[in-house]
């Protein structure tokens, strides 16, 4: 099973999205990438279902689909939301990722 934390927060963000764009039923789908200066990025959507491959997670009472690749690169992270004057959404702590930075 995939071992990671969603902060309050996040989950707040998620169970918020899911109850105002999907049904009896939906999740909230988190396709994260390598990238960025956290070493992730994703895209995320709500969803009626899994798609093929997902695997249903539940993390206190918010459903999140999470395909495989997904599953692997949020081993250890932890899931924050933050507002901020230049940005909104998911943040990603992960203990494994370099930190930016200027080597000029």
């Amino acid at each position: 099973m995939t071992n990671f934390t969603v902060t309050p927060k996040a989950q707040r963000f998620m169970r918020m999205m899911v109850m105002s764009d999907g049904g009896a039923g939906a999740g909230f789908r988190l396709a994260v990438t390598p990238g960025g200066c956290s070493g992730l990025s994703a895209d995320i959507a709500v969803l009626p279902e899994p798609m093929p491959g997902d695997a249903v997670v539940i993390r206190d009472g918010v459903k999140l689909f999470l395909p495989a690749e997904s599953r692997l690169l949020l081993q250890g992270v932890t899931v924050d939301f933050a507002e901020t004057p230049t940005s909104t959404g998911l943040v990603f702590h992960d203990p494994k990722a370099q930190a930016c930075c200027s080597s000029n």
